[in-house]
C-alpha cells in the first residue's frame, strides 16, 4: 500500500501484479505491489484478500497484455474491460455479460492518467494467440484485470489498469514469447509510475476513487 496527494487529501493506492517475471528491477525501485497470481480465479481471490487487510482507495493493475494490433512493448492504459469467457447468451442473456449483475458487457474506466494512451481489454482465463483475436473486439488481451477490477468494485475502491504489450504480434508458442520484451516493459511502466505524484495531485480524490461502470 502506498499513499499519494490528491488536490485536496490522500489517496491509498494498492499495486497489483500477477507474475514475478512481471517486476523488474525498475518497478522494484518504486513499489511493492501484491503478486494475486495468474489467471480470474487467483486474481480475484487475492485482489480481494489484499484490499480486506490493507483497505485501499484506489487499485493499479499494472503488468503485460497481448495484442495483435497495438505495438509491442508499449505501455496503455485500460480505457473499457470486458469478461471474455462469460457466455450465457443461450439463456437469453448477452454474450459478455454475467447474469443477475448489474454491469454492461463491456465496463468503463473513469479515472485515467494524463498523456498515455488508451485501449480496450478483454480478461480471461486463456492465452490468446494467432487467428483467436479475430473473435475479440478488445485491443489487447489479459488474465487478471476484470477479476481485479471486480474485488475494487466489491471494496468500494477505484481502479486503472496499465498493461504493456508483450506479444500478440506472431502466434504464441512457448515461455520466452511472452517474456521477450517484459525487461523493457518494466523500465516504461517504472517511467509511468513516476509520474503519479504529480497526476494524483492535479485531481480531487473523488475522480481517482470513483467506481467503474
Amino acid at each position: 500500500m502506498q499513499t499519494f496527494d490528491a488536490a485536496d487529501g490522500t489517496v491509498r493506492v494498492l499495486f497489483a501484479m500477477a507474475a514475478q517475471a512481471e517486476f523488474g528491477p525498475a518497478l522494484r525501485a518504486l513499489i511493492q505491489p501484491v503478486m494475486i497470481g495468474v489467471g480470474p480465479v487467483e486474481a480475484a481471490v487475492n485482489t480481494t484478500r489484499a484490499l480486506a487487510e490493507n483497505p485501499a482507495d484506489l487499485v493499479i493493475s499494472l503488468g503485460s497484455a497481448g495484442s495483435r494490433s497495438l505495438p509491442q512493448a508499449e505501455i496503455f492504459q485500460v480505457a473499457a474491460l470486458s469478461y471474455r469467457d462469460m457466455d450465457a447468451s443461450p439463456l437469453g442473456f448477452e454474450k459478455g455479460r454475467t447474469p443477475f449483475l448489474d454491469l454492461p458487457a463491456i465496463v468503463p474506466i473513469h479515472s485515467r492518467l494524463p498523456g498515455l494512451p488508451v485501449a480496450s481489454l478483454s480478461t480471461g482465463g486463456a492465452i490468446i494467440s494467432g487467428a483467436a483475436y479475430g473473435n475479440l473486439a478488445a485491443d489487447m488481451v489479459d488474465m487478471e484485470s476484470f477479476a481485479v477490477m471486480r474485488a475494487a468494485m466489491t471494496a468500494g475502491a477505484g481502479m486503472i489498469g496499465l498493461r504493456g504489450i508483450s506479444d500478440g504480434a506472431e502466434p504464441v508458442s512457448r515461455f520466452s514469447d511472452w517474456t521477450r520484451y517484459l525487461a523493457e516493459i518494466d523500465v516504461r511502466l517504472a517511467s509511468v509510475i513516476e509520474t503519479l505524484p504529480d497526476a494524483f495531485s492535479r485531481q480531487k480524490r473523488a475522480y481517482w476513487c470513483r467506481l467503474p461502470a
